[in-house]
Formats: C-alpha cells, sequence, structure tokens
C-alpha cells in the first residue's frame, strides 16, 4: 500500500510538479485533497509548459489516473476550461475521477470572496477572489453544494434556496450588489451535469481498492504548509488542511496507509498575498530572485514576495507534517550570488527564537538571524549527480539539510522535467 503525499513546505509554489516528475511512471493514481483553482503549477514536458490551475499534474502522465477527492472544490467552469484546453493541445483527459463529496463553487461563492476582501480595505487577506473561502464556510455551516447534488434537480433546486436566503440578504443590505437568483444558479450548474457524470465516483472507495491492490498513489496538496488553516500564518491562510493530515480527510484514506511524506522547499522563499514573511527582502536581491526564478502566480500572474531560505519554517514544516524527505527546487536561480544568507532563527524584541513563535504577533515582528554560506558561479543546469554540483552548491545543500529536518532527497536544477538530481529514492 505505497501512499505518498506531497506537500508544500513554506508558503506555496515550491515547485511540486517537480517530485512527481521525480516518481514518474512508477506511479497509478495522483490525487489532489485540498484547495481548488486558487493556486496553479506549472508542469515543463519537453518545449511544452503546461499551467495547471484545478486539474491534478497526474494528467499529463500517460497511464495514471488523476483524481479530484473529496477535500477539493470545484468550479465547474474552470474544471471543463482546463479541459478543453488540454484536449485542445493532444492530451487525453479521458482517465479524470471527480469525488461525488467534493464541494462546488458556484457564481454567488465568487461575488461574496470578492465584495467581502474589498470591504475589508487595509486588512484584506489576499484571496484570489475564486470563492474558494466562501465555498468551504458553506460546507462548515452545512448549506454546501456538491457534485452529487447536480443530478437530482429537485435536492440541487432546495440546497441553492437555502443559501441564497442569506447571501442575498448580505449581498443587497450590506454589499449594494444585485441578488442572485435561485434559477440562474441552477440552469448554470445543470449546464455541466451530464459531461460531469461519467467522471463522477466514490473516490474513497476507489483509492482504498487501489492501495488494497498495491498501486501508487500520490497524494498532492495545494497550497502548502504556511498557509494551512490550523497550521500557517493565520489569518493569512488558505481555507482548507494543506498539510499531510489533509490528505486523509481530503480523500477518505485512513492515516495509518501514508508511508512518505514528501515536502518541497526552494533554495529559496516566496509567498503570495498578505501576511508576515521574515526574510522578505526589498532590495535589488528581492528582484533577483524574482526575475531570475520566475516568480509569477501561475494562477493570478502576481509578483511574488521573495526572501531568501527560512530553515525555522523548514523545521517547522517537517514536524507538522511528518516529512521524511525534501524536495529543494531551483538550486539554479542562486547562481552567481557570492554569499548566500540562510535564516537560522529569528530576533523577537531582543530575544532569540530557533524555532518559529507560536504567537502570531511574535512571527509577525521576527527578525531573521542569518548565517551566510559561499556561493557559485558555475552552470549547474546540466547536473544530474550530486557530485556533478560545484563543491559550494554541495555544501549548500548539506547545511540546508542539516538545518531543516529532514534528508533532502532530491534537487532541482532547472525547469525542465529531467533538471533533477536525485540523491535518494522517493518511494524505497
Amino acid at each position: 500500500m505505497p501512499a505518498i503525499v506531497i506537500i508544500g513546505a513554506q508558503w506555496g509554489d515550491e515547485g511540486k510538479g517537480k517530485a512527481t516528475d521525480v516518481l514518474g511512471s512508477r506511479i497509478d493514481y495522483v490525487v489532489k485533497f485540498n484547495g481548488g483553482n486558487n493556486a496553479g503549477h506549472t508542469v515543463v514536458i519537453g518545449d511544452e509548459k503546461y499551467a495547471l490551475h484545478l486539474l491534478p499534474s497526474g494528467i499529463l502522465t500517460e497511464g495514471v489516473v488523476p483524481v479530484i477527492a473529496n477535500g477539493v472544490v470545484v468550479d465547474i467552469e474552470v474544471l471543463f476550461e482546463e479541459l478543453d484546453a488540454l484536449i485542445a493541445r493532444g492530451v487525453d483527459v479521458s482517465r479524470l475521477k471527480v469525488s461525488s463529496n467534493a464541494h462546488v463553487i458556484t457564481s454567488y461563492h465568487r461575488t461574496i470572496d470578492k465584495v467581502t476582501e474589498r470591504f475589508l480595505g487595509k486588512r484584506q487577506i489576499g484571496t484570489t477572489g475564486r470563492g474558494i473561502g466562501p465555498t468551504y464556510a458553506d460546507k462548515i455551516n452545512r448549506v454546501g453544494i456538491r457534485i452529487q447534488d447536480l443530478f437530482d434537480e429537485n435536492i440541487l433546486r432546495q440546497k441553492v434556496e437555502g443559501a441564497l436566503d442569506q447571501k442575498n440578504h448580505l449581498l443587497v443590505k450590506v454589499y449594494n450588489r444585485r441578488a442572485i437568483t435561485v434559477d440562474e444558479v441552477v440552469e448554470q450548474l445543470l449546464e455541466y451535469a451530464e459531461r460531469l457524470r461519467p467522471m463522477v465516483v466514490d473516490s474513497s472507495l476507489l483509492l482504498n481498492q487501489a492501495l488494497e491492490e498495491g498501486k501508487y498513489v500520490l497524494f498532492e496538496g495545494g497550497q502548502a504548509t504556511m498557509l494551512d488553516v490550523d497550521h500557517g500564518t493565520y489569518p493569512f491562510v488558505t481555507s482548507s488542511n494543506s498539510t499531510a493530515g489533509g490528505a486523509a480527510t481530503g480523500s477518505g484514506i485512513g492515516p495509518n496507509r501514508i508511508d512518505r511524506v514528501i515536502g518541497i522547499v526552494k533554495a529559496y522563499t516566496t509567498r503570495v498575498g498578505a501576511g508576515p514573511f521574515p526574510t522578505e527582502l526589498f532590495d535589488e536581491w528581492g528582484e533577483f530572485l524574482r526575475e531570475r526564478g520566475f516568480e509569477f502566480g501561475t494562477t493570478t500572474g502576481r509578483p511574488r514576495r521573495t526572501g531568501w531560505y527560512d530553515a525555522p519554517v523548514a523545521r517547522y514544516t517537517a514536524r507538522i507534517n511528518g516529512v521524511t524527505d525534501f524536495v529543494l527546487t531551483k538550486l539554479d536561480t542562486l547562481t552567481g550570488i557570492e554569499r548566500i544568507p540562510v535564516a537560522v532563527a529569528y530576533d523577537v524584541d531582543g530575544v532569540r527564537h530557533d524555532e518559529v513563535p507560536a504567537s502570531q504577533s511574535d512571527f509577525h515582528h521576527a527578525k531573521p538571524i542569518y548565517e551566510e554560506f559561499p556561493g557559485w558561479t558555475e552552470d549547474i543546469s546540466g547536473a544530474r549527480t550530486f557530485e556533478d554540483l560545484p563543491k559550494n552548491a554541495q555544501d549548500y545543500v548539506l547545511a540546508l539539510e542539516r538545518l531543516s529536518g529532514a534528508r533532502i532527497s532530491a534537487i532541482g536544477v532547472g525547469p525542465a522535467r529531467d533538471q533533477i538530481v536525485v540523491r535518494h529514492d522517493l518511494i524505497d
């Protein structure tokens, strides 16, 4: 029962597709277990570049069954836009499975997300405005719409009516927007029902049967640990559990099924949206990392905030997730920097903190304590073994491994699938 969880170990955009590439043809199922189309990842295959938002990365790997599990919130319009775009490029998407228990993002969720964020003014969280938070809120409030509801118009209509009873008061009386009619929402959703029907499964049963048969199942988390609703930099977080524990609840497998947890970290740090970021750079080095690393959001196009590697964050995420292996990405971005700073601890009002402070206020005021490591100038994009890397690049990786709480098993040295150095097998 080889179940492997891949999670982001910083604030997202770490390059989780790189770990999927390492596992390659050995994986039978790739499962998205949380989030929606509020994040994305870019997969490079040869000369082709694919930007995915809602679909699991396994959709691009021949023979792999991609699964959108129950913990995901699904914008059906976006789902079919992505599928149609892949079909137009010759990608076979017929294997996709969607959980009947996944919740549906409706037009009113997107509207509420956007007007609520604007209403917050200076207290904005930095949401993508795609309706993710309001959909999860409805799920917890037990007024959500699930995929299975699209196949019973009476039930769907009742649920939409119940949801809009309250939301229209909010839209009209608080936000001065027009009321949304039940008919328009129901018609929008039913438009996709028949095309969606063949994809819909009991994903918990499907995945447990696959594990019983000895299939390799990869669980792919959206967003990242520091954006987890429980364990991230609350309230500047996403609305779901993007940590390894979320793989169990978000897909319907038992936690004892999980054999390995792979954390993805960049060789530096980035963040999109508001919230604390101790190593953030506002100088030419921040711009250097942004330009050299192509740090612009796959989903939003927003410039990412950039900073040096934060070892306490890596240790924290290793602990929260039970990380067994790290995959270090974008090491090549650091080429040409003479001295590379790494945050090894924080100073909070004159007190040293070797770990991420439990207090949000303390973390917000944390100033990084840096240790510097010598850089390298050699082109590392052709490296395929650890020994191929320059001595200073090797030393940098080993230092991060020592500081981060788990072994670094693979290292990304470029955007292409084969531009990776594997130190330890990620399955065996």
